[in-house]
């Protein structure tokens, strides 16, 4: 064997699977070969680009940067050129010859999931350029890498178990993929057809496409973020927003800006329709794509913009940022502050008006990212005041509407120097909870917290603008006893009530710091209260969520003393078993409520032996 012949390299398992649903299985939409070819084909280029800033002595230096496709109807072939970074042998296998098994296995998933459909999705995984086989016999792949001293090589593969590399010969720098057309995949040697296909796919990449002979190039090439806005289309709009993300869902909201003071910037962002992380997705990371005029710098900047704002999806160009600038340098550069500030305020500033203006789309926004924006304050609280104003609740007064804080203080009482909250499990366990008995007696509003990331959110936010954040299952407070229906002739007399309290004192022993009478209880027979005000009942939950170990803590175990059950509970004897199991299942109601229940399953052989007591009352 000669060092110019082909070597043969088998293809894995999941690339293999990978192809034979490419081959066999998929129909639907083929023509998405070409996008994922030109996609391919724009990458090197940008690639090409970004090294040339630091390796002047490329190879071809001065040769056009461009994409040419010809097509040659008679004999069923389609090449695709460019003129980017190429590829060394050692490339051409890694690239080519495997592909990352955690993509192959998402695709070969979802293509099982969607059947035609996952033609759609074939970007999403990484896994684009096999996506040719849908409709090639063969494909050549000849490339030279930009390394002046890099030799060319050539893989060739037809879609079977495996490919063959060799040395090729090849002067100009770049790659060329040429395929052989299946007979039912005719129509894409038609130019009329590949260039419907770069307008509906590719017209905004930003380097010529030619199509056979044309001397003009057949896309529009220009950076949307650069063009004047009055010289976009809504649609134009649209689909950059789909050809760069492939969610074909509508963008919830648009943002397009351009500043000179204090940096000089383009940007194109965009906040999608749904979590991107509960659907599928062209871009495999967080972060916006930066450009330093028109070449891209880096594919997933994070520090653009804050994490709780990471959801945003598009586009940075930068004048001020230097062509010689490296991905790691970016980091470390003392303009990315000032952007990342221009930035943050633009999109705050547009959620607000969103909120403002169009207020159930804003709604739609918050059920979808929310909890991005809770987590910011948690993870950040010197941004709580910027944050806050973007929050939504819903309150007891309004259970079904979100509210924001402001519309919160809006309504708030003559008097009412906090804004009250109560954080639990969900909002018909809130709605019930014993701490709003008084607050509904009185038409008090009170925030309603029933998702996990509220309690570290609370640990960032502690005050809205001159209002201090306040849970209702605090100790009493002065003046907060509830405008009570009933009489004090109802109340259990204060002697028997204070036996009452010795009963709870001695069954529950250490359990609680105190038995007290409420002032506050109206409807509930007892509640949970803080055993005074430094204790943080939002740390305790915190723990509960992230899985550590905490002890329950103490709590004063406060009584109604006008309830039914507790005069019932009076009428049994002092050494009552009953009244004992009684008094440990009131406390154990109190701690299921408050969602700190270390053993909710503990409760079943007692509540079970409640109910046959119940039952044996009244057969007799």
């Amino acid at each position: 064997m000669t060092d110019n012949a082909p070597r043969q390299f088998n293809f894995k398992a999941e690339t293999k699977q990978l192809l034979h649903i490419l081959i066999h299985s998929l129909y639907k939409d083929r023509e998405v070969f070409l996008r994922e070819l030109i996609s391919n084909a724009s990458d090197a280029i940008n690639r090409l680009r970004f090294e040339m800033l630091t390796t002047p002595d490329a190879l071809d230096p001065q040769a056009e940067l461009k994409i040419h496709i010809t097509a040659d109807k008679d004999n069923r072939t389609l090449t695709i050129t460019d003129t980017g970074i190429g590829m060394t042998h050692d490339e051409i296998v890694d690239h080519l010859g495997t592909i990352a098994q955690s993509s192959a296995r998402k695709f070969l998933e979802a293509a099982k999931e969607k059947g035609q459909d996952a033609s759609g999705m074939i970007g999403q995984f990484g896994v684009g350029f096999y996506s040719v086989f849908m409709v090639a016999e063969w494909v050549r792949v000849t490339s030279r890498s930009f390394r002046p001293e890099a030799q060319a090589v050539t893989w060739y593969a037809t879609g079977d178990d495996s490919y063959e590399v060799s040395p090729a010969e090849m002067n100009e720098r770049g790659t060329r993929v040429e395929i052989k057309l299946k007979e039912d995949a005719a129509e894409f040697a038609e130019e009329y057809r590949i260039k419907n296909i770069v307008h509906k796919h590719s017209d905004y990449i930003g380097f010529p496409i030619y199509v056979g002979s044309e001397e003009k190039p057949v896309n529009k090439q220009t950076s949307l973020w650069r063009t004047a806005r009055n010289e976009i289309k809504e649609e134009d709009y649209k689909d950059f927003y789909r050809q760069t993300t492939l969610d074909f869902e509508d963008p919830l909201l648009r943002i397009h800006m351009v500043t000179d003071a204090p940096v000089q910037l383009y940007a194109l962002l965009y906040l999608p329709a749904r979590s991107e992380r509960n659907m599928f997705s062209l871009r495999k990371d967080d972060g916006l794509k930066l450009y330093s005029r028109n070449i891209l710098i880096d594919e997933y900047n994070k520090d653009l913009l804050p994490e709780y704002l990471r959801f945003v999806q598009g586009v940075v160009d930068s004048e001020d940022l230097p062509l010689n600038v490296s991905r790691e340098t970016v980091q470390s550069s003392g303009l990315m502050p000032k952007l990342k500030k221009v930035l943050t305020n633009q999109v705050v500033k547009e959620l607000e008006n969103l909120a403002k203006k169009e207020a159930e789309k804003y709604n739609s926004f918050w059920g979808e990212f929310g909890a991005y924006l809770k987590q910011g304050i948690a993870a950040n609280p010197a941004e709580a005041d910027v944050i806050a104003p973007l929050l939504r609740f819903k309150t007891n007064l309004h259970p079904e509407t979100w509210s924001s804080l402001e519309e919160y203080v809006s309504r708030m009482k003559d008097g009412q120097t906090v804004i009250h909250y109560l954080v639990s499990e969900d909002s018909k366990s809130a709605l019930r909870s014993p701490h709003l008995d008084s607050f509904h007696a009185k038409g008090l509003e009170v925030v309603l917290l029933t998702e996990p990331m509220d309690s570290f959110m609370l640990m960032g936010l502690r005050k809205f603008k001159d209002y201090e954040l306040k849970s209702v299952a605090g100790a009493e407070a002065d003046g907060e006893d509830p405008a009570r229906a009933e009489s004090e002739a109802e109340k259990i007399p204060e002697e028997d009530f204070n036996a009452l309290i010795g009963r709870f004192k001695r069954v529950l022993g250490e359990r609680v710091a105190d038995v007290r009478a409420s002032k506050r209880l109206v409807q509930s027979v007892a509640r949970l209260a803080d055993a005074d005000s430094n204790s943080n009942p939002d740390l305790q939950r915190v723990y509960k969520y992230l899985g550590r170990e905490y002890e329950i803590p103490k709590k004063v175990l406060e009584l109604n003393p006008s309830h039914d059950v507790l005069k019932n509970l009076l009428k049994l004897q002092a050494d009552s078993e009953l009244g004992d199991i009684v008094i440990e299942q009131i406390f154990d109601s109190a701690l299921l409520v408050e969602g700190i229940h270390p053993d909710p399953s503990s409760m079943a052989p007692r509540v079970q032996r409640i109910i046959e007591a119940a039952l044996k009352s009244k057969s007799e």
